[in-house]
């Protein structure tokens, strides 16, 4: 399945939703001759300043290993304990990384990341999931989709923390353990895939969500879009990867 389509427009409809009223990109259909003319963008332009960024990016990593660290005690097996809690130091080391650039900065990781935390809190309760299988299959879609935008989205600090805080989000392969084990529970239950690939693809439009309030508002919405669609469609394209290497439909 390709990352455009029905699926893909109807992510993109709930991205519409901005926060408080604001007004979202909204991506209308274009032709295959039109689409080859797009050249990949980045998110520059957008990029808030750096504190707004590092504190968004250290909670974040915070976030995600607080989901993962209550998923340990009921993972269904050893093998399932290994790989959360492996993911849950990747996700901490990433978090303490980040907080170090605060303090680089001369301010306290605690203040900073106040203000975004409340909508991340209440975020991750949406994600939180029904059982073990479904916060995986969270951590995987939710931590994959935002760490590719905060990639992109990193281009427009200043240099001396632009590099640093992509080696930071680029460091560790915590989902890979996390996709076998979403694979070993399909093929002991082969309806199990159903169920996560419905959840799989609820999750995106509330991540999208999150991605969308990260960015600064742009004067000229009418030119926004055009500047977004390619990349949105991009991250689309990655999330489709992660589901196809858990042998679920995007």
């Amino acid at each position: 399945m390709t990352p455009c389509g029905p699926y893909t427009e109807r992510v993109f409809t709930l991205f519409r939703r901005g926060p408080q009223g604001a007004d979202a990109p909204r991506l209308k259909p274009r032709s295959e001759a039109k689409r080859a003319t797009v050249q990949r963008v980045s998110l520059e332009e957008f990029t808030p300043d750096v504190l707004a960024y590092l504190g968004q990016v250290a909670y974040l990593q915070l976030a995600i290993f607080e989901l993962l660290s209550r998923a340990v005690s009921t993972a269904p097996d050893i093998a399932g304990k290994e790989a959360v809690s492996t993911a849950a130091g990747i996700a901490l080391n990433r978090h303490q990384a980040l907080a170090a650039e605060i303090k680089r900065h001369g301010d306290d990781p605690a203040t900073v990341m106040k203000p975004i935390a409340g909508a991340i809190d209440r975020f991750c309760r949406l994600v939180q999931g029904a059982d073990w299988y479904e916060t995986l299959v969270s951590a995987i879609i939710t931590a994959g989709l935002l760490d590719d935008f905060y990639v992109r989205l990193a281009a427009g600090l200043p240099a001396e923390y632009r590099d640093r805080v992509i080696i930071i989000l680029d460091s560790g392969d915590e989902r890979q353990g996390l996709m076998d084990a979403v694979k070993r529970g399909i093929a002991a239950s082969p309806s199990l895939g159903s169920r996560l690939a419905m959840w799989g693809r609820r999750l995106v439009g509330d991540t999208f969500l999150v991605a969308r309030s990260a960015m600064i508002a742009a004067a000229d919405s009418s030119a926004v879009e055009a500047r977004l669609e390619p990349v949105f469609t991009e991250l689309i394209a990655a999330h489709t990867r992660r589901m196809d290497a858990m042998g679920l439909t995007a």
